[in-house]
């Protein structure tokens, strides 16, 4: 009996696809990458309640796509929206300026999707989201860096990038911007930056693409307006999210844009709506419990975040250096120069240890060559502690540094 080959795929696959995807292998066994957030602050108890109350009520509405309430989202969520972002961001919408979508993701492609063109420019943080990065290099268009600071991009190399490209001809489809914790150094964006920005934005006729995923997430509970907040031209797209506030995997984002923009990506939401029963959730357990919920988060991830940074000044002393961030979930470290990040990330990896490489995370690949970003809101703090000793102790065999990873001068 002879068996047939298997059928081959590969000359029916168009040009242009992404590489392939590694099978899924699990997650390290100290892992300090991706947006993952603290499990045992899931609010499983008030998520367990709101399904069953919200499921008894409503549930028979599920027989219909979209709740019934339409292609923007479960209204009470969005209902809920408008008052939680008047309250801290200063946003003063109505629910028919928000949509509901599948995770902040789906907001940068309706975005993109709507704005660009292959070979369009862009002016985007220097240091920003991977998955901003990804999708514009998908796309064919030309992500342009813009220096930060410790207080966020700078508005002098942001002038310089506008009046540059004006010369030149070029107008950029949007200036990108993450400016309340910044992804991945953990910035705040001043209000006097937002009113350069937003003035900047409108002498030269560029919109803005306010990135607010990390907003919730601050240690004080303080934060600017957002830029939305502040505009008075309406030039301004504003998206965020749960997946750091409640949780990642419910894949629950929102984007609130003028209608010019939001009927045109109504028209490109095609997946016949977000998942009904997340909305429904979210909207009965974040109305009694949103405002409490979070700042017990964030006290928690700020013992995480200085357990991290104490594990880093034990094991690596001078040698690595950062600032710690203003809130979020993520340390934005820089090694010595002789450090190749991306190599790094190979060489943890196999000792179970996965960080972030900074080039991945940056228009700049020199420039970030030598840096990584660290999540450090899923490990435990045992976890973080033996996961930065092991790091060290692979820098230290591959790079030379730290020089001592058991005994090494610690930073003040």
């Amino acid at each position: 009996m002879t068996t047939s080959a298997q059928f081959d795929f590969a000359p029916l696959l168009p040009a242009g696809l992404p590489a392939p995807a590694a099978r899924w292998t699990g997650l390290a066994k100290y892992s300090f990458v991706g947006g993952n957030n603290d499990p045992e602050q899931v609010p499983v108890d008030g998520l367990v309640e709101a399904v069953t109350a919200v499921l008894k009520r409503e549930g028979k509405n599920l027989a219909t796509y979209n709740l019934a309430h339409g292609p923007q989202g479960y209204l009470p969520l969005r209902e809920f929206l408008t008052r939680k972002l008047k309250r801290d961001a200063g946003i003063a919408c109505a629910a028919d300026d928000l949509m509901i979508v599948s995770g902040s993701l789906q907001a940068l492609d309706l975005v993109n999707h709507t704005l660009l063109a292959k070979g369009d420019t862009v002016l985007i943080e220097q240091e920003t989201y991977q998955g901003s990065l990804n999708r514009l290099t998908r796309l064919g268009v030309n992500a342009v860096g813009i220096p930060l600071d410790r207080e966020g991009m700078r508005m002098d190399a942001l002038a310089s990038a506008l009046a540059d490209h004006k010369r030149r001809g070029i107008t950029p489809k949007y200036i990108y911007t993450i400016p309340t914790v910044q992804n991945p150094t953990g910035s705040i964006l001043p209000e006097s930056r937002r009113a350069e920005m937003l003035k900047l934005s409108r002498d030269y006729g560029v919109p803005i693409f306010e990135d607010d995923c990390y907003a919730d997430l601050i240690w004080t509970g303080e934060r600017p307006p957002a830029i939305y907040a502040m505009s008075k031209q309406g030039g301004v797209i504003h998206i965020g999210s749960f997946s750091k506030s409640i949780a990642p995997a419910l894949r629950v984002g929102f984007i609130v844009a003028p209608w010019e923009m939001m009927s045109r990506m109504l028209a490109l939401k095609t997946d016949a709506g977000s998942g009904a029963l997340e909305q429904m959730v979210l909207a009965e357990y974040c109305v009694p419990h949103f405002s409490t919920h979070v700042p017990r988060l964030t006290r928690v991830l700020r013992t995480k975040l200085d357990t991290l940074m104490e594990a880093l000044n034990e094991q690596f002393g001078t040698a690595a250096e950062f600032e710690a961030p203003k809130g979020g979930i993520f340390l934005w470290v820089k090694l010595p120069d002789n450090v190749d990040t991306l190599r790094l990330y190979q060489a943890a990896l196999a000792a179970g240890v996965s960080i972030n490489p900074g080039p991945e995370w940056s228009t700049d690949s020199a420039h970030s060559g030598s840096r990584l970003r660290l999540c450090f809101a899923s490990p435990s703090h045992e976890q973080i502690r033996e996961g930065v000793a092991v790091l060290a102790e692979v820098c230290r065999k591959e790079f030379g540094v730290p020089t001592r990873s058991s005994n090494v001068e610690k930073r003040g």
